[in-house]
């Protein structure tokens, strides 16, 4: 059967989630928890491949077995087998013919900046703090600017390979609490590194040193060098994947 996990994990201590030859990986981790289950070979492909040290409360990937273990009970098994900052937080059985790369999906993710005097320690993991003051409504009007399907190339990194680098936002906001600031956006799917380039974009039109309407130019101009710097990928969460119109 084919089997669905929606994974959470800190990814502080990762490469990323994809297998790479040096550092460990969210990947790495799931396969072998999931070889030592089902005493086999299994490799699971997954929607997104986060970066290293970025994090996620609902990553989904795929893995086939041959097992009597009901679906809904893998998740449960594989807990124990895997370490503290990786939870596999629900295990489905889905269609043979499932692939979360595949199917029209919906991504949200959140890039949440920390704007206070001094740094807080107890966020320094899923926080990128910034020390000067951030006009919020400034970003938040620029961030307007992304919703809708654009060609998002000044957005993505310079060495990223991908056919096409149109994308549909269906809602970026941005909003603060308390010392938090919510970067939140939603679309079809993200290029390399879009979310925090978008992130280092607005918090450069929070700073002052961008006007909120030149993120429409930006936009236009389908080169890199015009957006803002890269943000630190600890800022970032994947919140959820869920297939369209479900």
């Amino acid at each position: 059967m084919r089997v669905k996990l929606v994974v959470a994990y800190d990814g502080t201590n990762y490469n990323g989630w994809q297998v790479q030859p040096n550092g460990v990986t969210i990947e790495e981790k799931l396969n072998e928890a999931l070889s030592n289950l089902f005493k086999c070979d299994i490799k699971v492909i997954g929607a997104s491949r986060t970066d290293a040290g970025v994090h996620s409360l609902g990553n989904i990937c795929i893995f086939d077995v041959e097992t009597r273990m009901p679906a809904e009970k893998i998740c449960y098994a594989l807990n124990q087998r895997l370490p503290e900052d990786i939870v596999v937080v629900d295990s489905q059985e889905v269609a043979e013919d499932f692939h979360p790369r595949y199917v029209e999906s919906v991504k949200t993710y959140e890039y949440r900046i920390l704007n206070r005097k001094f740094p807080d320690p107890t966020r320094r993991l899923d926080t990128h703090f910034y020390y000067y003051d951030l006009d919020v409504e400034k970003m938040a009007k620029a961030a307007t600017f992304l919703e809708g399907e654009h060609d998002f190339k000044s957005f993505c990194a310079a060495n990223a390979q991908v056919k096409s680098t149109t994308r549909t936002i269906y809602k970026c906001k941005v909003e603060k609490k308390d010392d938090i600031i919510t970067i939140r956006v939603t679309g079809n799917g993200f290029l390399y590194n879009m979310v925090r380039i978008i992130a280092g974009t607005l918090i450069k039109v929070g700073s002052g040193d961008i006007a909120p309407e030149e993120m429409a130019e930006i936009i236009e101009k389908k080169d890199r060098k015009y957006a803002g710097p890269t943000a630190p990928a600890k800022g970032l969460t994947m919140i959820e994947w869920h297939e369209k119109n479900n």
